[in-house]
């Protein structure tokens, strides 16, 4: 379509040489145009820029990897939660070549915590690293307890990815229960009145709705599910401590 345009806005500035060049500028521009859309990544829908699956695959392997260590010891249960994900998500025989990938790229170089984070900041949109957040979370929480170790290390993840404070607590009190779990995960304080409470569950309900989260990635979308639950059992919890309707 655009070499069409390209052609005519030629012909009418330069006559039939101007047409000519307006066609192949154009043809050019339409070629570029359709050759950024790849077929078979189930994280093309959150780009904002390329990002090979492979590169997303190592480099989230490799925050799981980061998490499974952070604490000194690393954990079967965890260790089996990321392998069920990553079964779950594409498969016995691409799990294992991407397990084996990731195993020579460790043995090449060490892992940056901050590298990862800014390669996948420059490249997904806020919504995917909130998933990504979660699912470390789950991984930590896997073995039945998030230490303070995990802890920090996914603070200084979440930092590395520009996750604000109050989506940071509002994930960590998914997995980590105190007094004022539900507040933190509707992002309020329990002195908040009962109809900022009814708006902090709106917004946070239109925030984590699954539908924002449209990917084939069965994994990343049940994460935006479970935090959708969460949001609705946590305004629930309000609701019956405060009498709302």
């Amino acid at each position: 379509m655009i070499k069409w345009i390209a052609a005519f806005i030629g012909y009418f500035l330069f006559r039939f040489p101007g047409a000519v060049l307006g066609f192949i500028v154009g043809t050019f521009l339409d070629n570029f145009g359709g050759s950024g859309k790849k077929s078979g990544s189930v994280f093309q829908d959150f780009t904002k820029q390329t990002v090979s699956p492979a590169d997303f695959e190592l480099n989230l392997l490799s925050l799981c990897s980061v998490i499974i260590k952070a604490d000194g010891q690393v954990n079967q249960r965890e260790l089996d939660y990321v392998r069920q994900y990553f079964l779950s998500t594409y498969g016995k025989e691409r799990a294992n070549a991407i397990f084996r990938t990731f195993n020579d790229v460790i043995k090449k170089r060490e892992i940056s915590t901050q590298r990862i984070c800014n390669f996948m900041v420059q490249r997904t949109r806020y919504e995917v690293r909130l998933q990504m957040l979660h699912f470390l979370f789950g991984i930590a929480q896997s073995d039945g307890q998030v230490s303070k170790a995990e802890v920090q290390k996914l603070r200084e993840i979440a930092g590395y990815f520009r996750i604000n404070q109050h989506d940071f607590e509002s994930i960590m009190a998914m997995f980590i229960k105190s007094v004022d779990n539900s507040y933190k995960i509707l992002e309020i304080e329990r002195t908040a009145t009962d109809e900022e409470v009814k708006k902090a569950y709106r917004k946070m309900a239109k925030k984590y709705h699954p539908d924002r989260v449209v990917t084939e990635n069965e994994a990343i979308r049940n994460g935006a599910e479970e935090k959708f639950k969460e949001v609705q059992k946590a305004y629930e919890t309000i609701q019956k401590e405060r009498g709302l309707s």
